[in-house]
């Protein structure tokens, strides 16, 4: 029994000293350029917003994060505060130059209620912020909406801020938002 002990910590001992050989780093050229003559650098990462990376990627960018600005709701309530309402006519227009953007408006709740209700909560708010603009003129075809009641929290805080943040609709660009030109 004393052998086995003491087999099974040498081998425990010999597979914890080994180390696992670093992979070699690419050859350096020296500069940013590509390794070899005539090879062609891979493009810049674009972090999956389906904005192209050109001379207009800027604008297209800004306009991109005006669209996902999120707006907010007071507690129990599902109507668009004055302050949201500035929120959503600023991507009106961007919308109506747009045609080929649909977007998901997404209704988020604060902790308080019951699951059931918050997801209905949750998707009044979606439902109201999709009315908004389709009141602006965006066919209501474009816009897709989901309830995530409690479930998806920015602050995980029980306090007032909190529960603040967390009442929200979050907006997502589906589909467009790779060519987006400013509105006219």
């Amino acid at each position: 029994m004393h052998f086995r002990s003491l087999t099974l910590a040498l081998l425990v001992l010999s597979a914890c000293g080994k180390k696992t050989p670093e992979a070699a780093p690419p050859p350096s050229t020296g500069g940013e350029g590509p390794a070899t003559p005539g090879a062609t650098p891979p493009p810049p990462p674009n972090p999956g917003t389906g904005v192209s990376t050109g001379g207009a990627g800027d604008e297209s960018r800004r306009l991109l994060a005006v669209l996902q600005e999120p707006i907010h709701f007071d507690y129990d309530r599902d109507n668009i505060r004055p302050e949201d309402q500035a929120i959503l006519d600023r991507k009106a227009p961007i919308l109506l130059s747009n045609p080929n953007v649909r977007i998901k408006i997404s209704g988020h709740a604060d902790e308080r209620g019951s699951d059931e209700y918050n997801l209905v909560l949750g998707n009044r708010r979606a439902a109201s912020a999709k009315r908004y603009l389709e009141s602006k003129g965006i066919d209501g075809s474009r816009i897709e909406t989901i309830s995530f009641g409690e479930e998806r929290p920015v602050d995980n805080a029980s306090t007032e801020e909190a529960w603040a943040r967390n009442r929200r609709g979050e907006f997502e660009v589906l589909s467009g938002g790779d060519r987006l030109v400013p509105a006219r």
